[in-house]
């Protein structure tokens, strides 16, 4: 994988809200590595996952709640500051100036973007849909499904796969298909792309803006919306009542797939008991993994032998995207 994609680029992590409380923290194999978001005392830090005196694993888990503490040594990351025990042991010399591996750290609105060395500021990397990605994170207040495995395809497939609205009445016949979609509106900002779609079944149309009254939300709109940002993520919603967001990281082994997906949710009428939420949400949750794993099934038949993004033919004008898509790798990856 070309390096200058991962240390470069920034990557959207997580929503503010996903870890809400001191020691909250989730873990993600971020570009062949261990990344971890962790809530320090109230903010939001980001370090690759390896103590910097033996090289040992803060966490082996995804999720959840605990110090970022060495289980190797005791070695201990809080309040800004790396703790050691047995300070006097060591040579001050090797010590000064040791810390864990922070990674650089912007903000859109409630979303954490993270990068190694970032090229260019966050916002010129998303230019104009900045504003429009800071507000949709205002209509999310946290997480209610993490759904993670391996797309045995490379993440270039996966992508274009997630760009093309070609397939859905095929591949998606009883999920996704269900809504009847447009042919999509696209726009594009730099490497990155959103397209936003009406629902054709009347019937399904009804049911969404009848739930609406139920949320409050600041940008609402009528449809499906799916925004790219190059060159790893997606993020995906109905009416905004909910937001899919989804890695599609290259991994370490050639030729796979990390992939997450992360339901967030909308935020709710004041007063409403959120209880009351839970079946929504729960079915919304269902209805994703189900396109994910009809997603991965599909790009699983396609021959990566015979896989070329360099190839700009045979791409009809509902593929734009992915044409897109391809001319935005191929101006920052020489062949």
């Amino acid at each position: 994988m070309n390096r200058y994609l991962r240390d470069s680029y920034w990557h959207l992590l997580c929503h503010r809200t996903e870890l809400p409380a001191n020691g909250d923290y989730l873990r993600l194999q971020w570009l062949g590595e261990d990344v971890v978001v962790a809530n320090d005392q109230g903010d939001l830090i980001a370090f690759d996952n390896v103590c910097p005196h033996r090289g040992a694993r803060f966490f082996s888990e995804d999720s959840g709640n605990g110090p970022v503490t060495c289980p190797y040594h005791g070695w201990t990351f809080r309040g800004g500051e790396l703790h050691i025990p047995c300070r006097h042991k060591f040579r001050e010399q090797e010590l000064n100036g040791l810390q864990i591996g922070a990674l650089a750290l912007a903000w859109c609105g409630d979303f954490l973007f993270a990068s190694v060395k970032p090229a260019a500021s966050l916002e010129n990397q998303l230019v104009g849909m900045f504003d429009r990605l800071a507000a949709i994170s205002m209509d999310i207040y946290g997480r209610h499904d993490w759904n993670a495995y391996i797309y045995n395809c490379d993440w270039k497939i996966a992508i274009e796969n997630g760009l093309d609205s070609l397939h859905t009445p095929f591949v998606h016949t009883n999920s996704l298909g269900r809504l009847h979609l447009s042919d999509p509106v696209n726009s594009y900002e730099a490497a990155n792309s959103l397209a936003s779609f009406e629902i054709k079944d009347a019937q399904m149309l009804r049911r969404l803006k009848t739930v609406g009254k139920l949320f409050h939300l600041s940008e609402q709109f009528e449809g499906y919306m799916s925004m790219f940002i190059f060159p790893f993520t997606m993020l995906t919603s109905t009416f905004g009542y909910s937001y899919s967001l989804q890695h599609f990281f290259p991994a370490k082994e050639p030729g796979k797939t990390q992939f997450y997906s992360r339901l967030l949710k909308g935020v709710l009428r004041p007063g409403l008991d959120a209880s009351a939420m839970q079946h929504f949400f729960d079915s919304t949750a269902q209805v994703n993994r189900m396109v994910f794993e009809e997603d991965h099934a599909v790009c699983r038949q396609i021959d990566g032998t015979r896989y070329d993004w360099h190839d700009l033919s045979r791409l009809s004008s509902d593929e734009e995207k992915i044409a897109h898509f391809r001319r935005s790798l191929q101006s920052v990856t020489p062949r």
